[in-house]
């Protein structure tokens, strides 16, 4: 179908060329993303649009999360409101996608129609003579340059004071736009915006907060004003910029904004051979650090300054062990492996390969998988995690690599928390370290503490799904369930489809007593795994379909694709006590990582009168909780 201009549909205008939706004269504020995803919808109306054709058209060469496309679908349905007669202008089609049923109206641009003025002023610089402004503009413009000149010592203290000195300054890094031409390198693109995140989450951590990665990329190829984006992700300064790849050399354009004016508070081009990189990226750090008044120490100005030239063929190859990790997929994690090995083989002294290799280990040995048994994958996570520190033992990742492995297989608790709050202290931005030490914190029995540390999480990754839910959860385990019940709809208007949070909204709503809301929500968490599915259905007395479940689970629990802790929580709800220990044991002697929250995890809460619960819980090492829950029902 042939995109139109503009489109027309109830009280709306959409306009894809500019990415905007207006309702009357009104903008719609909406994710660039989103108005993406409108587009696609529309353009297709009365055809079901899969979520792969959605990803492959908003987000090419790009990896996201599918529950992505449902948040975004779900911004647009709370935006648009309902159509004239009810229903939705946005159909469901379960497991295939999304249709758009409204009546749709093409309409032809006019000439008067406006354009964004950041990008009219683009396009001015680029027109030839001909196409550009009278000679009277220019007159206009050299008096408007005059009057620039005076007040710019006037603007650069007032953009000095901008952020109070006792406040955190708050920096969000947009993806770099991949300016080479080809789309093989948007890896390299999505590498350096990643590895400019980590660099400037190391300057200065208690006056510099940087956003997180997840939700920086959902700002790829944004059409939207500095200032909608940096209210959205509450920051102070937005950085932007380009990288162009020819054969050796990099080039990278970067200019930084400051959200309140939308003024450029700084604007610079670096040219240099791949191999220099690391010194490219520190060199722009120092310049965001300088712009935005940090007072950088003698050790930290040494320290960025002490970049050391890396093998440019390792370096592509762990960027792009990066690019397939973040896919979280075994399918990834052997990818991202045999690159990172790779890389090591190119430059042994390469620490951040290393990271990768501990990263790809640790989460490959934590899924279901033929490829690599638990206990080879995490002794190997280990290894590359000690190897990294060896190297440099100030990488934040590595530290919390290694408490992941320590936690979640060595259940060494006490070792795990000493080696997240050391990743901590290097990079207090760094979302992944609170978020694992929330559930170390659960182990430790401190569940108030569990969810402090995962608002933490959330306040660096704002946008990120599963951290939004694992808030919910740890205030789920601590009892304070009403807390629970919000976040977990918050999750869901980001993602209506994600069973995880369906899952842990279902048992909130159990802990009240709110017994109908419970099964409404369980029942949609059912496509998460035939233990909820199990337990589902031994709730609601369907006893004989309960065990038609189990019978599945145990075959694919043979076949590696089960875990025994579902298993075992079947059991239970079936009344079966021994079978369910049985299964347990099976899970301590795997080392399942599911353990960790024996003691707060609502699928095992007819066992905790038993005996055995609190010898295996203490086999674990599971500290008694500190913070009880405030219910009796999560207790069994």
């Amino acid at each position: 179908m042939k995109t139109a201009d503009l489109y027309e549909f109830g009280p709306f205008r959409l306009d894809p060329v500019q990415g905007l939706l207006f309702r009357g004269e009104k903008i719609v504020s909406l994710t660039p993303k989103a108005v993406e995803t409108l587009a696609v919808l529309v353009e297709h109306r009365g055809e079901v649009v899969t979520k792969d054709e959605l990803l492959q058209r908003i987000w090419p060469d790009t990896f996201v999360e599918e529950g992505t496309v449902a948040r975004n679908v779900s911004f647009l349905r709370k935006a648009l409101g309902e159509p004239l007669g009810g229903g939705d202008y946005i159909e469901t089609h379960a497991k295939r996608g999304y249709r758009f049923v409204a009546e749709v109206h093409d309409v032809p641009r006019a000439p008067s129609v406006s354009v964004d003025p950041a990008r009219q002023s683009v396009e001015a610089r680029a027109a030839p003579p001909s196409a550009r402004p009278g000679r009277w503009w220019i007159t206009a413009l050299a008096v408007a340059a005059v009057l620039l000149a005076i007040g710019a010592g006037m603007f650069y203290r007032l953009r000095a004071s901008h952020v109070p000195a006792d406040r955190k300054v708050m920096l969000a890094v947009l993806p770099l736009e991949n300016m080479s031409g080809d789309a093989e390198q948007e890896y390299f693109a999505s590498g350096l915006t990643e590895e400019m995140i980590t660099q400037l989450g190391r300057l200065d951590p208690r006056r510099l907060g940087v956003i997180a990665r997840t939700s920086a990329m959902q700002y790829k190829s944004s059409r939207l004003d500095t200032r909608r984006i940096g209210s959205e992700l509450g920051v102070d300064y937005i950085l932007e910029g380009s990288v162009r790849r020819a054969g050796s050399r990099v080039r990278i354009s970067a200019q930084l904004i400051q959200v309140s004016d939308q003024s450029n508070v700084w604007a610079e081009d670096y040219d240099r051979e791949l191999r220099d990189i690391l010194s490219l990226q520190s060199d722009v750090a120092i310049a965001v650090a300088q712009q935005i008044r940090l007072k950088l120490n003698s050790e930290q100005h040494t320290q960025m300054r002490r970049a050391s030239p890396v093998n440019p063929e390792a370096y592509e190859d762990y960027l792009k062990g990066r690019f397939f990790w973040n896919k979280r997929t075994v399918e990834g994690h052997q990818r991202a492996i045999g690159l990172f090995e790779k890389a090591i083989a190119l430059d042994p002294g390469y620490a951040p390969a290393y990271t990768g290799l501990a990263d790809s280990y640790a989460l490959l040995g934590s899924a279901l998988n033929a490829v690599l048994p638990r206990r080879e994958a995490m002794a190997r996570a280990r290894e590359a995690a000690l190897k990294a520190l060896a190297l440099d033992d100030s990488l934040a990742d590595a530290h919390t690599s290694l408490g992941f492995v320590k936690m979640h297989y060595d259940w060494d608790f006490a070792g795990a928390e000493k080696e997240f709050l050391r990743a901590i202290e290097l990079d207090p931005g760094y979302a992944t370290a609170h978020h694992w030490h929330a559930y170390d914190l659960v182990a430790l029995g401190r569940l108030d503490d569990a969810v402090a540390e995962a608002r933490r999480a959330q306040q660096a990754d704002p946008l990120s799904v599963i951290i939004s839910r694992d808030v919910g959860e740890t205030l789920m385990f601590a009892g304070r369930n009403d807390e629970a019940i919000a976040e977990c709809r918050r999750t869901l208007e980001m993602d209506p489809g994600f069973a995880l949070a369906h899952q842990v909204l279902a048992w909130s709503y159990h802990h009240e007593g709110k017994e109908k809301e419970f099964l409404d929500e369980l029942r949609k968490a059912q496509e998460l795994s035939p233990a909820v599915l199990g337990v589902f259905y031994a709730l609601t007395g369907r006893r004989s379909e309960a065990r038609r479940v189990l019978d599945h689970l145990l075959e694919s629990v043979s076949k590696g694709y089960g875990f025994s802790t579902e298993v075992a929580s079947v059991y239970a709800y079936l009344g079966d006590r021994d079978r369910a220990f049985a299964w347990l044991e099976r899970s301590f002697q795997e080392r399942n990582g599911g353990l960790i929250v024996l003691r707060v995890e609502p699928l095992f809460a007819p066992l905790r009168s038993d005996p055995r619960f609190e010898r295996l819980a203490q086999r674990v090492g599971l500290a008694p909780l500190r913070t009880p829950a405030r219910t009796s029902r999560s207790q069994g």
